[in-house]
């Protein structure tokens, strides 16, 4: 028996979309995965979060994303990333786990007289 994976490709209505003998009952196989979009723009040096959309694989999602995001020609680089591989802090245990910087007062450098001419630290 051989298998094969059916590749995606910009402007494809998959199979699962179209319902040519798929069960779509099956909540899985009705949508895509969400992706997180980041950008890097031609100033910038970090990626910043730009929004969210929904792909097959990770080539449609940059595809995705290029045409969403970047119509004006804002950037140079693009990252996506699967949502279900984020993770995040719980807000309500935000008091425990930023506590222990606290206690460590030679890295916050409130105790310096800084020049007026420094005006964005």
């Amino acid at each position: 028996m051989q298998s094969f994976i059916k590749k995606f490709y910009y402007g494809d209505i998959p199979d699962i979309i179209s319902g040519n003998n798929i069960n779509i009952n099956n909540k899985q196989e009705k949508s895509f995965a969400l992706w997180e979009v980041f950008i890097r723009n031609k100033q910038g040096l970090d990626h910043k979060h730009v929004g969210s959309l929904h792909a097959a694989d990770a080539q449609m999602a940059i595809e995705n994303a290029r045409d969403v995001y970047t119509r004006r020609n804002e950037g140079v680089s693009i990252w996506v990333v699967e949502s279900k591989y984020i993770h995040a802090s719980n807000p309500d245990e935000a008091t425990s786990l930023f506590e222990p910087a606290n206690d460590k007062v030679y890295r916050h450098p409130t105790f310096y007289d800084l020049p007026d001419e420094l005006k964005h630290m």
